[in-house]
């Protein structure tokens, strides 16, 4: 099967080396954390964009597993033991050559860890342009005959939009920040979200807010359906850890209310 994937064979080597942060996803619903997303992050704790302008075209097929392999790994040292925790991964669709031969390292890393395929997310990540629209639709077809989940980042932003939903419908959408900032006094985010939270409960979709910073903005949300927040307000990304939550550990009752 490595012959069918121009990845494996001709892909560059990484220059570089890189480790992850963890941000944890709350679920205010069952006021318990439902999981975490793995961001790139440099050695010394440098942002992804860091990293990323490392990454060349002829590389980005071995970054993209490398990333997947990283988060897997730590992921499986630093969640408790039982954990049903979700860890949640970012990746590149149009770095996918063949979805069942890409997803090899992916499957023995989840092996070589015990890492249950059901509790891992695979995000369509940061506003990418997909250039095939089959070839992405069989990327999420194997995905879940994987047993793992799906999901749209950044609804509501750059290419992730309504037309994507369309030929797409994942398992679960993260509302992009730009359509949560300021909807305490923005009528126009209040009714957009109030149409993608009636899409989503026709389509079957999940729906996550990521992005939250204020309490008041947790609180709308909330009002509105929503019960999986990602965010500053909660916890900030834990370099090579999983961090505190204040937000959630001095308001478990308002989450859960």
């Amino acid at each position: 099967m490595t012959s069918t994937c121009p990845g494996c064979r001709n892909g560059e080597e990484l220059r570089f080396e890189f480790s992850m942060a963890f941000q944890p996803i709350i679920d205010a619903r069952q006021g318990k954390v439902w999981g975490y997303e793995a961001l790139v992050r440099g050695l010394a704790g440098e942002g992804a964009a860091t990293i990323l302008a490392q990454v060349s075209e002829k590389q980005r097929y071995r970054f993209d597993q490398a990333c997947r392999v990283k988060a897997i790994g730590l992921a499986s040292r630093l969640f408790p033991a039982g954990h049903g925790l979700k860890l949640s991964i970012n990746f590149l669709p149009n770095a996918v050559y063949e979805p069942a031969a890409c997803l090899r390292a992916t499957l023995a890393a989840a092996r070589k860890s015990a890492f249950p395929h059901a509790d891992i997310m695979f995000e369509f990540t940061e506003n990418e342009a997909i250039r095939d629209t089959a070839h992405l639709r069989a990327i999420i077809g194997e995905y879940r005959r994987q047993g793992f989940t799906t999901a749209i980042d950044d609804f509501g932003a750059g290419h992730a939009g309504l037309g994507l939903l369309a030929d797409f419908q994942p398992d679960l959408i993260k509302l992009d920040m730009h359509l949560i900032r300021g909807i305490g006094t923005s009528r126009a985010r209040q009714i957009i979200i109030a149409g993608v939270m009636q899409i989503a409960r026709d389509l079957a979709i999940t729906v996550l807010a990521e992005g939250i910073e204020t309490e008041a903005e947790f609180v709308m949300l909330k009002a509105a359906g929503v019960h999986l927040f990602q965010g500053y307000w909660f916890a900030k990304p834990a370099f090579e850890a999983l961090p505190a939550i204040p937000a959630f550990a001095t308001s478990r009752r308002s989450l859960a209310g």
